[in-house]
């Protein structure tokens, strides 16, 4: 019972953009206390970065746009966690940057995923939620493999 897009219209495409710009607004708001946190709670904290408040209000903006995702697509597993680390392993630069082009990393996978899924058992849709899984499984997997394995 993973997600699927084939119910998705505009309303819903309209409702998840609302959510995730607000989401957006507040993330890279925060982008600097993220950076801070990069370099441990203790040293972030030293230098002054509301700590608490940063949590409570990315806890607040992640949960409404994930609640706004799944609510009109379904599950959709490992576009969230395989997007952040495509980007990472492709550019190196500040958190804001990193959440913004999570963004289109995670839309550009998903649009793929979704191509994929309506194409390999046409004329019926493989629901796209089970193609991310794997997929995003297989990556996860492949990324979670020590760098010394390999070498000889």
């Amino acid at each position: 019972m993973l997600g699927s897009t084939s119910f998705v219209g505009w309303i819903s495409c309209a409702l998840m953009a609302v959510a995730l710009s607000l989401s957006l607004i507040v993330a890279v708001a925060l982008a600097r206390v993220l950076d801070a946190l990069t370099l441990g709670e203790a040293t972030a904290q030293s230098l002054g970065m509301p700590l608490r408040q940063a949590r409570l209000l990315l806890v607040a903006a992640m949960s409404l746009t994930t609640a706004a995702a799944v609510a009109q697509m379904g599950l959709i597993a490992f576009v969230g966690l395989a997007a952040p680390h495509a980007v990472r392993s492709l550019v190196r630069c500040k958190h804001s940057g990193v959440l913004l082009l999570s963004t289109l990393m995670g839309g550009a996978l998903l649009l793929l995923a979704d191509v994929l899924a309506r194409g390999l058992l046409a004329p019926q849709d493989l629901p796209v939620g089970v193609l991310t899984a794997v997929l995003g499984g297989v990556y996860l997997l492949w990324r979670m493999k020590p760098a010394s394995e390999g070498r000889s």
